[in-house]
């Protein structure tokens, strides 16, 4: 295929009627779905994973549709136990689908786009194999115009292999990996027709930048804001075509705010090219943290004076810049990054979650006081990227590798990892370091700097930073901090040379016990003064993980770094070890721990005031206060224990809010009320009050500002809460509970489940219909409960 690149540098192109471009890109224009679009390839698939497989298209295509499970993407291709314990499954399994094609998109372009499988994936389209892609977290675009039917049906089967393979990245062994590759067709997929003509997809072409539309904010004032766009269109006509690029900018009001247009281009047959773009946007409204603003772009295709199509994403304006002095700026303004890392598992159905199951895990990182999140370690799903531009989470995006290094046939696909993933996540705001390097991996010096060159010919701007844990080549330094020594650490890091702290408060307890003071846990055995600690381990357990990362992140503030990310914001599953890895500051059901509360009372977004203990008899003499006010008063029963400043020892000394610490007198059952006061007005409140015996159930939908959706395999949390009368929870509680549901939905998970810590927790995911769904509880001796969640298109 003949390739070209057109610059015609500044100039406009406007339609004779200059008076009423306006009016014109405004009113839009509809692409119908016979005419062309996107639309959801998610349903009315079909699932086998063989006990011995015979491993050939013909022989699966041969067993009747009665061997096959019907199922709807995402989908897993095997549900897990709570603790796979290092046995996840791996193998092969088979998925297939039949279509029809309409006879009226017969000679358009029709493609299928997955958004990503794992890990191992062969296509046949029928009957004929059409291709075979490697690698498990990016996604894979499929042009099958050729080889559709339209007067008869199709049929799509994909062979999907899982199995440990050391060419693909991350290539590690399962049984030495620090996470699992869950199997399957795991996000979504989508069926796209659209004209020869036609916008691509930023995958859909493998050139320097690919397909699709590219974004760029070149520059920022409170006055005006100019951005270059770039935007990809093919010909796959036998004939040349003259088109032109009209793009619009329209506000979250959906107010017009910014045009502008092409000259018409003259395309050959059989031929792609880039249309370059630039628009001035005057007052602007900037994204930030704070106030992560986002337009949407609409990018027309204008063919003869009619849009044939239309393509629209949302951005964000800013700019961004690392200094050595290692500051970090964003549209100029310093910005001090606090974060943490993620893993994208839920637990029992791995990575196949919903988008708005990626959404809430966005919205609980922000609501946990983080500014910032690193995906480690590989690209995570575009809807929790959209999440993290909406909610104004930063993001370091990394290509998937864990203390790995292969041969040049996993070289040459870390290599395309980059590729895809810059050409995938370019346009979102939120992404602001691109860590192209493999964790914790012995890399050559020639592979740091080709997969740092390809980051930047990739995404040609001034304000794009490569990050990695060796300090050479990449713009930006990431180690973890146990990768010094203490006690300093990275606090005397000498070179001129921007530094973010990218882990830390987990490994370095774990292995080294790195505690600088610890008087207050002499007795602990090292096992407890982890940070890998249980919701159900207990109150000191807990209280020793949170004192683990506030020494952690009160000692990095020292130091010269941008900014750091704790390991890790949720409890996730691993190969090597037979146990969940608990360093998460919410386990793996997204419950918080004290850690929690201590990183949310490090924001000043919302009041907050936390009393961490459970008030039992076998509580510490000492109460901590997890707060962002200037003082807290703390009560037992009505009764003054103290009113207190922010604690001054040395843990405490550079944190923005260091916690309070009461000395207790003897234990007394009843209620501890904590007051936060800030400038001399109470801004939060908290009780804690000791638990009686077990009574009831209280039922809880973990919603997290996102309804539960049908027809998605939406899922979401239901807790149980095990109370006494009066509806305080018994932390000590394990006792089982039993779930059902009633409506349009399925639960998920061992039923019955153990409380742990007092809470059982199952997955709900809702049906194909919207409506009422009634989920019981129930356990012997206590009083029954049940929740009605609302499901909604």
């Amino acid at each position: 295929m003949i390739v070209r690149r057109i610059f015609p540098g500044d100039r406009s192109f406007y339609h004779v009627f200059i008076t009423c471009i306006l009016i014109l890109l405004d009113a839009g224009c509809t692409v119908k779905q016979e005419a062309g679009g996107t639309v959801s390839f998610n349903d009315d698939w079909k699932f086998i994973r063989p006990i011995s497989s015979p491993d050939s298209p013909d022989s699966m295509l041969k067993l009747p549709d009665s061997h096959w499970e019907s199922v709807t993407l995402p989908h897993t291709a095997k549900l897990e136990p709570l603790i796979v314990s290092g046995q996840q499954w791996t193998g092969i399994c088979w998925y297939k689908k039949s279509f029809n094609a309409s006879l009226d998109n017969k000679g358009r372009h029709i493609g299928i786009l997955f958004g990503a499988a794992m890990q191992d994936a062969t296509v046949w389209l029928n009957g004929r194999l059409i291709s075979r892609h490697l690698g498990g977290y990016l996604p894979f675009y499929l042009d099958i115009s050729d080889g559709i039917h339209f007067d008869s049906g199709n049929e799509i089967l994909i062979r999907l292999d899982n199995r440990e393979n050391t060419m693909i990245p991350p290539g590690k062994p399962l049984g030495e990996l620090d996470f699992l590759y869950y199997g399957g067709i795991y996000r979504n997929a989508s069926l796209i027709i659209k004209d020869q003509l036609h916008l691509t997809h930023p995958l859909e072409i493998d050139t320097l930048q690919g397909g699709g539309v590219m974004v760029n904010t070149d520059s920022i004032s409170k006055e005006e804001s100019v951005i270059s766009i770039s935007v990809s269109v093919r010909n796959q006509d036998q004939v040349r075509r003259f088109c032109g690029i009209e793009a619009v900018l329209k506000d979250r009001n959906n107010k017009l705010v910014a045009t502008a247009s092409s000259e018409i281009i003259n395309i050959p047959s059989l031929t792609d090219i880039r249309i370059p773009l630039r628009m001035q946007v005057k007052n602007p409204d900037l994204w930030f943290p704070d106030s992560p603003s986002l337009y949407t772009l609409e990018t027309r295709l204008i063919e003869n004076e009619k849009c044939i199509e239309t393509s629209d994403i949302r951005i964000g304006l800013r700019t961004i810049s690392f200094t050595v002095q290692n500051r970090f700026s964003i549209n100029n303004v310093p910005l001090e990054i606090r974060g943490t890392n993620r893993h994208q598992e839920y637990p029992y159905i791995g990575y196949a979650l919903s988008d708005n199951a990626q959404y809430r895990d966005a919205w609980k990182i922000k609501n946990a006081g983080f500014n910032f999140v690193r995906s480690s370690h590989y690209p995570q799903s575009p809807a929790f990227l959209d999440a993290c531009d909406e909610l104004g989470i930063l993001v370091m995006n990394s290509i998937p590798g864990w203390q790995y290094f292969g041969d040049s046939a996993f070289c040459e696909l870390s290599y395309q990892n980059t590729r895809e993933m810059c050409r995938r996540d370019r346009n979102h705001p939120s992404v602001i370091l691109w860590e192209a390097s493999l964790n914790e991996s012995v890399m050559p010096v020639d592979f740091m700097r080709k997969s740092h060159e390809i980051v930047h010919t990739e995404l040609p701007f001034p304000d794009i930073y490569t990050c990695g844990w060796i300090d050479s080549v990449y713009d930006v330094f990431i180690p973890a901090r146990q990768h010094s020594v203490p006690p300093y650490y990275w606090n005397n890091y000498p070179k001129a040379k921007p530094l973010f702290i990218a882990e830390y408060g987990s490994w370095e307890y774990y292995a080294q016990n790195a505690g600088f003071n610890q008087t207050e846990f002499t007795d602990l055995k090292p096992a407890e003064r982890s940070s890998r600690q249980l919701r159900g381990y207990g109150e000191r357990q807990l209280l020793q993980q949170a004192y683990n990362f506030q020494e952690a992140y009160n000692d990095i503030l020292k130091g010269p770094s941008a900014g750091c990310s704790n390991w890790v914001m949720f409890d996730y599953n691993r190969g090597y070890a037979s146990d969940i890895e608990s360093s998460g500051i919410m386990d793996i059901f997204r419950l918080p721990k004290f850690a929690y509360w201590f990183y949310k009372s490090q924001a000043d977004d919302d009041p907050v005031c936390f009393i961490a203990s459970f008030n039992s008899a076998v509580s510490a003499q000492y109460v901590r206060v997890f707060c962002n006010g200037d003082s807290v008063v703390l009560y037992r029963n009505g009764i003054l224990i103290g009113s207190q400043k922010p604690d001054c020892n040395p843990p405490a000394t550079n944190l923005p809010h260091p916690p309070f610490t009461f000395r207790m007198p003897a234990f007394e059952s009843g209620t501890l009320k904590a007051e936060s006061y800030k400038q001399g007005k109470i801004s939060a409140k908290h009780t804690v009050t000791t638990a009686g015996e077990a009574a009831n159930i209280s039922l809880e939908a973990d919603l997290s500002n996102k309804e539960l959706k049908a027809g998605c395999r939406d899922i979401i949390f239901v807790y149980a809460s095990i109370t006494d009368l009066t509806g305080n929870v018994l932390n000590d509680s394990s006792l089982p509970i039993r779930f059902t549901v009633n409506g349009d939905g399925m639960l998920i998970g061992d039923n019955p489940v153990r409380a742990e810590a007092g809470i059982a927790t199952i997955l709900l995911k809702a049906g194909k219909s919207a409506g009422k769904l009634l989920v019981r509880a129930e356990s012997e001796g206590l009083n029954p409960s049940k929740i009605e969640i609302i499901s909604k298109k």
